[in-house]
């Protein structure tokens, strides 16, 4: 029998594959790479340009809710975080309080209507300061997403320590990798999100 699939890939430009040339970010190389290994899925990538924790929780359950219709096998990647902790007049554009509250309330809102979520942490940009909050939301994310039973995927540090990333993302302009970064970050995330999609 054939499960019908479907995944929502909601979050910031990341999500979006902003700066890939080939169009695909990771989240297409994912559902690509899930094809050609014989799962088939339909995926919607959501992913919106400077988008807050709190501005995805103002839209995602609108645009979700259509794509996951009763009687499906109905699944939500999550990613965001950087630009919550982009300095704007002085301080982060949401304070980390409020981006692992809405965090929370993410997975709260998925577990009741029985979509099962996988989070992916927010990567690396070539500005130091920015990459230490960063960092710190990462760590309490992944707390908040253990709390709840929700995979999680590091891929902050690990990408911070990654030539090809970080050179890719200065060469950039500052923010978003090319293709190569892109391929970097997919192999990070691929093992967890086969573990989690055979589940």
């Amino acid at each position: 029998m054939n499960v019908d699939v479907r995944v929502c890939f909601v979050g910031d430009s990341f999500v979006a594959g902003v700066g890939d040339p080939r169009c695909l970010g990771w989240a297409g190389r994912l559902a690509a790479m899930s094809h050609a290994e014989g799962m088939p899925l339909t995926t919607y990538n959501l992913g919106v340009r400077r988008q807050t924790s709190t501005e995805v929780r103002g839209r995602w359950l609108a645009e979700c809710g259509p794509r996951l219709p009763e009687g499906v096998d109905a699944r939500i990647v999550l990613s965001f975080g950087v630009n919550d902790a982009m300095h704007e007049n002085g301080r982060p554009r949401v304070g980390p309080d409020e981006s692992v509250a809405t965090v929370a309330k993410l997975l709260e809102q998925a577990a009741e209507r029985g979509w099962r979520v996988l989070m992916v942490a927010p990567p690396p940009i070539d500005d130091a300061d920015h990459n230490i909050r960063t960092a710190a939301l990462d760590e309490r994310f992944a707390r908040t997403c253990a709390l709840a039973d929700v995979p999680y995927v590091r891929v902050h540090q690990q990408l911070r320590e990654n030539g090809r990333w970080m050179a890719e993302v200065h060469a950039g302009g500052g923010a978003h990798p090319g293709a190569a970064g892109y391929d970097e970050i997919t192999a990070l995330i691929a093992p967890r999100w086969r573990d989690w999609l055979s589940h």
